[in-house]
Protein backbone atom coordinates (compact mmCIF):
# COMPACT_ATOMS: atom_id res chain seq x y z
CA UNK A 1 0.00 0.00 0.00
CA UNK A 2 1.04 3.36 -0.93
CA UNK A 3 -0.03 6.14 0.57
CA UNK A 4 -0.10 9.93 -0.54
CA UNK A 5 -1.35 13.13 1.57
CA UNK A 6 -2.09 16.39 -0.02
CA UNK A 7 -3.84 19.54 1.02
CA UNK A 8 -1.66 21.01 3.33
CA UNK A 9 -0.93 24.62 3.06
CA UNK A 10 -0.41 27.85 4.24
CA UNK A 11 -4.21 29.76 6.30
CA UNK A 12 -4.77 32.26 9.03
CA UNK A 13 -6.09 31.18 12.31
CA UNK A 14 -9.71 30.57 12.46
CA UNK A 15 -9.45 29.18 9.03
CA UNK A 16 -9.86 25.38 7.71
CA UNK A 17 -7.75 22.87 5.50
CA UNK A 18 -9.56 19.59 4.30
CA UNK A 19 -6.65 16.98 3.99
CA UNK A 20 -6.75 14.07 1.97
CA UNK A 21 -4.70 10.72 1.85
CA UNK A 22 -5.16 8.85 -1.39
CA UNK A 23 -3.76 5.09 -1.14
CA UNK A 24 -3.31 2.63 -4.03
CA UNK A 25 -4.08 -0.94 -3.61
CA UNK A 26 -7.97 -2.65 -3.11
CA UNK A 27 -6.71 -4.03 0.60
CA UNK A 28 -6.71 -0.18 1.90
CA UNK A 29 -10.33 -0.67 2.35
CA UNK A 30 -10.14 -3.17 4.95
CA UNK A 31 -7.67 -0.93 6.81
CA UNK A 32 -7.61 1.34 9.37
CA UNK A 33 -6.37 5.26 8.86
CA UNK A 34 -5.02 7.22 10.81
CA UNK A 35 -3.90 11.13 10.70
CA UNK A 36 -0.73 12.04 12.75
CA UNK A 37 1.05 15.36 12.99
CA UNK A 38 4.68 16.57 13.85
CA UNK A 39 6.01 20.50 14.90
CA UNK A 40 9.45 21.28 14.81
CA UNK A 41 11.05 19.81 17.74
CA UNK A 42 8.11 17.72 18.72
CA UNK A 43 7.67 14.16 18.90
CA UNK A 44 5.08 12.82 16.23
CA UNK A 45 1.95 12.82 17.75
CA UNK A 46 -1.80 11.18 16.94
CA UNK A 47 -4.40 13.19 15.96
CA UNK A 48 -6.83 11.41 14.81
CA UNK A 49 -8.25 7.69 13.28
CA UNK A 50 -11.17 5.69 11.54
CA UNK A 51 -12.28 2.00 11.39
CA UNK A 52 -12.11 0.62 7.88
CA UNK A 53 -15.83 0.59 7.84
CA UNK A 54 -15.73 3.91 8.89
CA UNK A 55 -18.67 3.38 11.81
CA UNK A 56 -16.00 4.23 14.47
CA UNK A 57 -13.18 7.70 14.58
CA UNK A 58 -11.25 8.57 17.28
CA UNK A 59 -9.60 11.85 18.08
CA UNK A 60 -6.63 13.55 20.43
CA UNK A 61 -8.54 15.55 22.71
CA UNK A 62 -6.50 18.57 20.86
CA UNK A 63 -8.70 18.48 17.97
CA UNK A 64 -12.11 17.22 19.17
CA UNK A 65 -15.12 19.00 17.95
CA UNK A 66 -12.73 21.40 15.07
CA UNK A 67 -11.05 17.85 12.71
CA UNK A 68 -12.99 15.34 11.46
CA UNK A 69 -11.62 12.30 10.05
CA UNK A 70 -13.94 11.04 6.93
CA UNK A 71 -13.19 8.09 4.22
CA UNK A 72 -14.67 6.95 0.97
CA UNK A 73 -13.44 3.50 -0.12
CA UNK A 74 -14.48 3.70 -3.21
CA UNK A 75 -11.97 6.54 -4.23
CA UNK A 76 -9.69 4.75 -1.86
CA UNK A 77 -9.21 7.63 0.32
CA UNK A 78 -9.19 9.34 4.02
CA UNK A 79 -9.91 12.56 4.36
CA UNK A 80 -9.74 15.33 7.09
CA UNK A 81 -11.49 18.20 7.72
CA UNK A 82 -9.92 20.55 9.81
CA UNK A 83 -11.77 23.97 11.23
CA UNK A 84 -10.61 26.72 13.26
CA UNK A 85 -7.21 26.30 13.10
CA UNK A 86 -5.07 27.32 15.70
CA UNK A 87 -0.99 28.46 15.59
CA UNK A 88 -0.07 25.12 17.40
CA UNK A 89 -2.04 23.13 14.85
CA UNK A 90 0.79 24.28 12.47
CA UNK A 91 2.75 20.81 11.90
CA UNK A 92 3.51 18.08 8.94
CA UNK A 93 0.45 15.54 8.71
CA UNK A 94 0.79 12.12 7.81
CA UNK A 95 -1.44 9.51 7.02
CA UNK A 96 -1.02 6.22 7.80
CA UNK A 97 -2.53 2.64 7.40
CA UNK A 98 -2.86 -0.64 9.44
CA UNK A 99 -3.83 -3.61 8.03
CA UNK A 100 -6.30 -4.32 11.26
CA UNK A 101 -9.18 -2.43 10.36
CA UNK A 102 -9.42 -1.23 14.01
CA UNK A 103 -8.43 1.85 15.56
CA UNK A 104 -5.10 2.59 17.32
CA UNK A 105 -3.69 5.57 18.51
CA UNK A 106 0.03 4.57 19.05
CA UNK A 107 2.35 5.13 15.79
CA UNK A 108 4.10 1.87 16.19
CA UNK A 109 0.61 0.02 15.26
CA UNK A 110 0.51 1.19 12.24
CA UNK A 111 2.38 -0.52 8.79
CA UNK A 112 2.51 1.61 6.32
CA UNK A 113 2.73 5.85 6.07
CA UNK A 114 2.80 8.27 3.67
CA UNK A 115 4.89 11.27 3.23
CA UNK A 116 3.20 14.57 4.95
CA UNK A 117 2.00 17.66 3.53
CA UNK A 118 2.48 20.89 5.69
CA UNK A 119 -0.11 22.32 7.23
CA UNK A 120 1.21 25.96 8.86
CA UNK A 121 -1.33 28.05 10.94
CA UNK A 122 -0.85 31.77 11.21
CA UNK A 123 -1.29 33.83 13.81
Amino acid sequence: VQLQASGGGLVQAGGSLRLSCAASGRAFSTYAVGWFRQAPGKEREFVATITWSGNSRYYADSVKGRFTISRDNAKNSVYLQMNSLKPEDTAVYYCAARTSGAVATSQYQYDYWGRGTQVTVSS
